[in-house]
């Protein structure tokens, strides 16, 4: 029976960037010698970092005075190192869930955090609107999709201030106006690799203007003079993360990717508004197109545990909702295909029969 992976990350990757990542992890090259066993000083992996800083400011436009750096940590990590090296009299969060909360949170140890707006009390079920940043903010911090809870801000918004992004969960499927940041992070296990390597892009001129002495191993000045080589890098997550932006250029770029990306998203949103068993949880504005979320109708919620049963049967993986919200979470990241997302909605439309 074919799997169809809707985990929310790790998530699932292209089979080509499996398959090609398995073969390097066996041979590196012709070299005889295992990716994963390599020195990330040998010759031939400097290469690898060079053309995949190259293909995420091809893929993403990056403008000049920007750096590309890879790290370990994850984006929890930079909860801490984006207040460590940005903040300097006051930072402005955005707080749409428990990602963006666990930022903030980091922030405070810092300096002053102004929180300019929360669904906390809707369960994070929309994305705030009509608030304004302080015009003193060093920065605006926003977490651009909210794996949990099914929200996401699909374009940049119009602030007065600088913005850093985590875009952990959403980075490459859609063109972003990266001169609008002064940070973009995002943990890889979601659209671009296997978990163990993060993804940040840096204004360079923003760098070593915090009033604080700042950690040799957390200065991100420290890792764009040594291009992400102050220590060991994660050699064998940063390859597979190759293999994906190449994949993502052979497919069409980021525009394609954005364009699947809708693509999917309408046909699943589509099912869950017809089907009378199932609703969506989140406002429809702002609904995600990464991480679809639904649960029950209220008159059918003894059928969540046997619809979760009768769709793991089928093949579905990984569709359990965050125990935050309940009932069930599609993650449609972008190596997810069209095919995955009908039988998905050919569970459903079955299941409704049977019921």
């Amino acid at each position: 029976m074919k799997k169809y992976n809707f985990n929310a990350g790790p998530s699932m990757l292209p089979r080509e960037v499996i398959e090609n990542t398995a073969k390097q992890c066996l041979d590196f090259n012709g070299s005889g010698l295992s990716l994963m066993e390599i020195s990330h000083r040998a010759k031939d992996f400097q290469p690898v970092l060079d053309e995949a800083e190259s293909l995420i400011k091809e893929l993403l436009q990056i403008p000049d005075g920007y750096s590309v750096i890879f790290l370990g940590g994850g984006a929890s990590l930079e909860f801490c190192m984006v207040p460590y090296n940005f903040l300097i009299n006051k930072a402005a969060y955005l707080n749409t869930g428990t990602w963006a909360k666990k930022a903030m949170k980091e922030a405070k140890l810092f300096g002053e955090v102004v929180e300019v707006a929360s669904s906390a009390d809707a369960n994070y079920t929309f994305i705030p609107k009509g608030w304004t940043c302080p015009a003193d903010a060093d920065y605006l911090h926003i977490t651009t999709n909210n794996t949990i809870y099914g929200t996401e801000i699909r374009k940049e918004l119009d602030v007065n201030i600088p913005m850093i992004g985590d875009m952990s969960s959403d980075i490459f499927s859609r063109p972003i106006d990266v001169s609008k940041y002064d940070c973009i992070y995002a943990g890889a296990q979601k659209n671009l690799a296997m978990a163990g390597v993060t993804l940040i892009i840096l204004k360079n001129d923003k760098l070593g203007k915090a009033p604080r002495p700042i950690p040799t191993m957390l200065d991100y000045r420290t890792h764009v003079e040594k291009g992400s080589m102050f220590n060991t890098p994660p050699v064998v997550p940063i390859y597979s993360a190759l293999e994906t932006l190449r994949w993502i250029k052979a497919n069409g770029g980021v525009e394609a990717m954005d364009k699947l990306a809708k693509q999917r998203a309408e046909i699943l949103y589509g099912e869950i508004d017809r089907n009378k068993l199932f609703r969506g949880t989140v406002k429809e504005e702002d609904r995600s197109v990464m991480n679809i979320c639904f649960v029950m109708n209220d008159e059918y919620a003894e059928l969540e545990k046997p619809f979760f049963e009768y769709a793991t049967a089928k093949g579905m993986v990984g569709i359990k909702g965050h125990r935050s919200v309940g009932g069930f979470r599609a993650s449609c990241y972008n190596a997810q295909t069209i095919e995955g997302v009908e039988a998905l909605v050919q569970c459903m439309k079955e299941f409704e029969t049977q019921n």
